[in-house]
């Protein structure tokens, strides 16, 4: 059931008027984990039972972490001396901590074992089961990454104090929530649980935000991301022949093309979620407009980059142990997020580079700390515009690991970026002849594109300014309209569906 679908829209309308037009709280979340294992079924039903017993088993380890009280003699004998009591809460702590570690192994290995199975069938025994002339082709489980971060962060969530969830059907429908299951955004159990308890039904401005979501996001994927992925596909599908011009053009187009891919889906699970009263997390802040890294990692899928900042980036010690030990600490992260994204080396080297660039970043820093004439540097608007430039050069050719993690194509794409000629068939066969456009103009459509992304960050960011609720209503349907003229046929998958 693919989310830019009439489809879809029918299966969205159904659920909600099922969901609004019942009172009692727990008819509503059958109502959502039904609708959940219904879509996710739509997609791979195979996989099912695997997501339901993990959430399950999660459940269990969390009310067993949630457990705090001491055991033994203190829950029989509270005429016991505090040092007694508070030998029998560290062992019972050790306890808890045993079980968060037990989750923590069983939805990485979870995790691993999906991402990296066929890599050691291969390594093991010559054997890769993605390879046509096998029986079958091996395919991991969607939204396998997000899944098990949810429960590593929701395990250790009750592990710091917070409350473990008391009933499993409101922990699975938490789980299985079908517009964030497959891609996010990465959301913990205790904000969505509080905001599923809540009666009220939404007011005619979060429907009309929640439909102007649904429907700028269908935009953004439909019209744009899958135009641009068209041709991304055929340069770095034939990059024999490519010349350089070619390839900085597809490597400008795909950083484009995920952005607007992935934001697109997030627009469009935000604005389902808003129809049923529930407010998901932002997961973009206008990353290209970014004058450092860090600042990208801020702005750029923003709930991964909260996870991996207090699930692995603070217990590792943070910046709290000096500089060097900060740098180390970066890289160690952005090494976990490109293995999360894939198993091919290409994304290892993807997070090296960010994790590299964070470290040197820091290092910056702190040297601008020290030398004043840096720190006005880097104020200047000059500086401010270089370090612009900088940081989305780093991050648009960093995108070709991500784009081609098969190291082999991906250097050969470094290797070709100046002074490479293209192929006169493949200026025939793809500029002419499939897209009936010239080099040229796509350059205009880039260069079209990133202002439209600045008039939006203007209106939005730099005045606050935004739409009435009747104008998103009115710009809806013209939306979908368009979508359905200017998209292409059958539409592109989402690349994040692949993490």
């Amino acid at each position: 059931m693919k989310f830019i679908s009439i489809f879809y829209g029918i299966f969205l309308l159904s659920v909600l008027g099922i969901y609004w037009n019942v009172s009692e709280q727990k008819i509503r979340l059958w109502t959502l984990l039904i609708a959940s294992i219904v879509f996710y079924a739509s997609w791979q039903i195979q996989y099912l039972p695997l997501l339901l017993v993990l959430t399950f088993i999660n459940f269990r380890l969390g009310i067993e972490i949630g457990k705090n009280t001491s055991p033994g003699k203190h829950s029989q004998n509270w005429q016991i001396s505090n040092e007694e009591w508070r030998f029998s809460q560290a062992d019972w702590n050790q306890h808890r901590l045993k079980i968060l570690w037990l989750g923590i192994f069983l939805n990485v290995s979870i995790l691993l074992g999906f991402k990296y199975l066929p890599i050691l069938l291969q390594i093991l025994f010559n054997l890769s089961i993605n390879s046509p002339d096998t029986a079958f082709k091996f395919i991991a489980p969607l939204g396998i990454s997000f899944f098990t971060f949810e429960c590593i962060s929701y395990l250790i969530d009750v592990y710091r104090g917070a409350p473990a969830a008391e009933k499993f059907l409101r922990f699975a429908a938490y789980k299985l929530l079908f517009f964030k299951l497959i891609s996010g955004p990465i959301t913990r159990y205790h904000n969505l649980s509080i905001q599923i308890n809540t009666d009220r039904f939404i007011s005619v401005e979060k429907v009309a935000d929640g439909l102007w979501l649904i429907a700028r996001g269908a935009v953004k994927k439909g019209i744009f991301a899958d135009n641009l992925g068209i041709f991304v596909d055929l340069c770095f599908g034939n990059l024999q022949r490519a010349g350089s011009n070619d390839l900085w053009l597809a490597t400008f187009a795909y950083g484009l093309q995920l952005y607007l891919d992935f934001n697109g889906y997030v627009d469009i699970a935000r604005g389902s979620a808003l129809l049923f009263g529930l407010v998901l997390p932002e997961n973009f802040n206008f990353p290209y407009f970014s004058t450092s890294i860090a600042d990208f990692w801020r702005r750029w899928h923003i709930t991964l980059g909260d996870w991996l900042r207090n699930y692995l980036y603070f217990p590792l010690g943070g910046s709290r142990r000096g500089l060097i030990r900060t740098c180390g600490n970066l890289l160690i992260v952005m090494l976990v997020a490109g293995i999360w994204h894939g198993s091919a080396w290409g994304f290892v080297v993807w997070g090296a580079f960010h994790g590299i660039a964070l470290g040197v970043h820091r290092l910056t820093d702190a040297m601008s700390d020290r030398l004043k004439i840096l720190a006005i540097l880097w104020k200047n608007p000059l500086g401010i515009i270089f370090a612009w430039f900088l940081t989305q050069m780093m991050v648009f050719t960093s995108w070709i690991w991500f784009r081609l993690p098969n190291l082999q194509d991906s250097t050969f794409v470094f290797q070709h970026l100046w002074g490479h000629t293209a192929d006169e068939q493949f200026a025939q066969k793809v500029y002419l002849e499939v897209l009936n456009i010239s080099p040229y103009q796509i350059s205009y459509l880039l260069i079209a594109l990133c202002l439209l992304m600045n008039i939006s960050y203007v209106f939005n960011r730099g005045l606050k300014l935004d739409l009435s609720w009747p104008i998103k209503l009115v710009l809806v349907p013209l939306c979908f309209y368009a979508v359905g003229l200017l998209a292409p046929k059958g539409g592109l998958p989402y690349i994040y569906f692949d993490f």
